[in-house]
């Protein structure tokens, strides 16, 4: 097993990416085997059920099939020999025997240690790798309860992750001041805050409903025009363990569901630490540099990126995780140039000196684990930013998905 990646980022970046491709494997009938160790089980109580496993499959009709079974469990047991007791979260055996066409497999084995321990012990024999235990794994499950609020209407929202969803938008029945006077003018007052107050009451069942629904709600935000919010927020309409979960109170010029945007906006030195609003920052901070007029302290596309980043110009640097090419070593089989180069999936890959096709594939590896590699030996900072947001769309469609902020200015 490789060495466990100490960046959070990129360790999340290559577990996602191995849950991706194992996904795309399919046995037939029942030849692929998911075997989930929680940290606390034997080595020597996994190895007796599997030996039990063995002598059961002896029972499949399919000799091919159990052939195939046999010599996966055979394959497992090897494996756990290296040994002594499970990883401190546990470890994960995907081995068996995948479809490659005509009749024909390929034997694969991957061994995973996942970010967060296993609860339970699992064995399970399927056409499909069983991933549903560790896709869990990378949901990000911290929540943000929204609430945007005035006298004419609210709306109670949830930021999850990089993603803001409307719970529920309500138009106050409250009545507007009114001109008369006397008596009249203290019973309509009396009428209009009672109105309110069952409005207010209103908002605040729905929020707590969704709320204490959230078991890992982080804090809440209230925002709005004028003073509304402040005392909605002051008042007892959010229970009251809610209430402590209170983060701030925001200005905002919308109630509707654009408020709930603005309100994430004007929060978002409250939520400094959380990871959207740090891509969203960088991307900014990125864009403000291009456009400069001095040209700025901005880089973009591979090639130059790459060269910033080997002269140590690169302050930060900005990867989108939806950059699927590979750094490929080769050397050509007619010419004999040898050379590396970033490929895209489905490119073909030719001589640049005599474009042959010819060619052998020395070394592969994954172009964001390549630019870690080059910017961990620069002290450059690093920022994997997801698709989700708007900022990370941007990063991925018009820069080609890499980007940097320089120290210093470059010259190619």
């Amino acid at each position: 097993m490789a060495e466990k990646n100490t960046d959070p980022a990129l360790a999340r970046y290559e577990f996602k990416k191995a849950l991706e491709e194992l996904r795309q494997y399919n046995g037939r009938a029942t030849e692929l085997i998911s075997l989930y160790i929680p940290p606390g089980k034997q080595i020597s109580d996994v190895v007796a059920y599997l030996r039990d496993e063995y002598s059961q499959s002896s029972n499949i009709k399919s000799k091919s099939t159990m052939k195939n079974v046999t010599s996966a469990i055979e394959s497992i047991m090897s494996r756990l020999k290296s040994f002594k007791k499970p990883p401190e979260n546990g470890v994960v055996f995907f081995v068996g025997h995948v479809a490659k066409g005509a009749d024909q497999t390929d034997m694969i084995a991957k061994i995973l240690v996942p970010p967060q321990p296993i609860t339970t012990f699992l064995y399970r024999c399927d056409s499909k790798f069983y991933l549903e235990p560790l896709e869990d794994m990378l949901v990000d499950r911290k929540s943000y309860g929204l609430i945007v609020v005035d006298r004419s209407e609210a709306t109670i929202g949830l930021l999850k992750g990089k993603q803001i969803k409307v719970i529920k938008h309500i138009d106050s029945l409250v009545p507007s001041k009114h001109h008369q006077g006397g008596q009249s003018s203290v019973r309509f007052e009396r009428l209009i805050e009672i109105a309110a107050h069952e409005y207010f009451t209103k908002v605040g069942n729905i929020a707590n409903e969704a709320f204490l629904a959230e078991p890992e709600l982080e804090g809440i935000l209230i925002g709005g025009p004028g003073s509304t919010k402040d005392f909605f927020a002051k008042k007892d309409y959010l229970h009251h363990e809610l209430k402590k979960k209170i983060i701030d109170v925001f200005d905002t010029g919308y109630t509707n569901e654009y408020g709930l945007k603005e309100l994430v906006e004007k929060a978002q030195d409250a939520l400094q630490n959380l990871e959207m609003m740090k891509e969203k920052k960088a991307v900014e901070r990125l864009m403000k540099e291009i456009k400069n007029p001095d040209g700025g302290l901005a880089v973009y596309g591979l090639k130059d990126v790459v060269h910033a980043l080997t002269i140590g110009a690169v302050e930060l640097l900005l990867i989108s995780e939806g950059l699927e090419m590979e750094e490929v070593k080769f050397k050509c089989n007619d010419c004999g140039y040898d050379g590396e180069k970033a490929l895209k999936q489905g490119d073909v890959l030719k001589c640049p000196q005599c474009k042959s096709e010819n060619i052998e594939i020395l070394e592969k590896k994954d172009i964001i684990e390549h630019l870690y590699e080059l910017a961990g030996s620069m002290g450059t900072d690093i920022m994997l930013i997801s698709r989700e947001s708007e900022e990370g769309e941007l990063l991925y469609r018009a820069f080609g998905g890499i980007a940097g902020i320089l120290r210093f200015r470059t010259t190619n």
